[in-house]
């Protein structure tokens, strides 16, 4: 049994549960590989699992739902994949947090050499979240209006520069003016701060009383109320996170008033198959390689100290993108 660090989740709670410990890493299986993680992505889905607001598997876990490694062993009679291999892989298994990992070689994508270690890991789950959210869950279209909440967070500022280059009309909501000046950069055409600024009385002043097509909400709790008053009639609410806490129940006459729509997609369950999963990722590598999106690490932090990593994001103190490096952590 190779050993190897990885971070470990023993109780559930805040940022301190989590434990730098070594861990065994085992020979690959049938239909495995086993990785040695380069960069591995930071996501508010970590927090959740952390906290118990998903359940993990079992206890104790690794977080973590995204990284890039080379393949250091494939298991026997696997065709595809070699030693040396940069893959990708974001979604289930749980487990990137790690220096080492198992992973079925179903779930890896292969990495151009024209997108950075750090830029790929960064950009798997939030771009194949934003994916599947601008194409798969509403196709948005030139002439369509968008509001996009925390649209200098990770995926916001994917959503962001994704819609504006479908020529889509791009709202997005801020919580300071540093924010708002990434999110205008990030193709937002018009921003709104929502400490200074009433968010749906914005967005009717902008869209001249008509309300946006879809709203793209990770924020939950704080910002649904919002959300519907923005919809224009048809309009669809995509509920994909509550960093804010769970909404209230929702009664069904929230959605009559306007005939409107609400989902609350889970990217795992728009990227079942392996045609799926490929056709995702590739779009996303396609748009980083040509310049669609602009991949913001904002922050890197050791993977020992994913603890201060996790305080910082929820304490609103980051923007863009977040990655681990496991280098040469001991």
């Amino acid at each position: 049994m190779a050993k190897a660090k990885a971070i470990r989740v023993h109780e559930l709670g805040g940022p301190e549960v989590m434990r730098w410990e070594e861990v065994e890493v085992g020979a690959p299986k049938d239909g495995e590989i086993r990785i040695r993680t380069t960069a591995i992505g930071v996501n508010f889905i970590d927090v959740y699992f952390r906290k118990g607001v998903y359940a993990a598997p079992a206890m104790p876990f690794t977080p973590g739902m995204e990284a890039v490694g080379v393949v250091t062993a494939v298991g026997p009679g696997l065709t595809g994949r070699k030693v040396g291999d940069v893959v990708a892989y974001a979604g289930n298994p749980m487990g990137s947090y790690a220096q080492e990992q198992i992973l079925p070689a179903s779930v890896a994508v292969p990495v151009p050499p024209s997108v950075d270690h750090k830029q790929a890991a960064s950009v798997m789950l939030k771009g194949m979240t934003a994916h599947v959210l601008l194409r798969r869950v509403f196709k948005v279209q030139s002439g369509h209006t968008v509001l996009v909440h925390a649209a200098a967070g990770g995926v916001g500022s994917l959503l962001c520069q994704w819609a504006n280059a479908l020529g889509a009309t791009v709202i997005g909501t801020v919580s300071n003016d540093e924010k708002a000046a990434q999110a205008t950069q990030d193709g937002c055409h018009h921003v709104i701060i929502y400490t200074r600024e009433d968010v749906a009385t914005r967005v009717k002043e902008i869209t001249s009383g008509k309300g946006v097509n879809v709203v793209y909400d990770s924020v939950g709790k704080d910002t649904y109320k919002a959300s519907v008053e923005c919809l224009a009639s048809r309009g669809f609410l995509v509920s994909f996170g509550q960093s804010s806490g769970k909404p209230d129940p929702i009664p069904m006459s929230d959605l009559a008033s306007k005939s409107l729509f609400l989902t609350r997609p889970s990217l795992m369950h728009y990227t079942a198959t392996r045609d799926e999963l490929l056709e995702s990722a590739g779009e996303v590598f396609a748009n980083v390689a040509n310049g669609v999106l602009r991949v913001r690490v904002n922050h890197t932090y050791p993977l020992s100290e994913a603890a201060r990593a996790h305080a910082d994001l929820e304490g609103r103190k980051t923007s863009g993108s977040i990655v681990l490096i496991p280098g040469t952590d001991s």
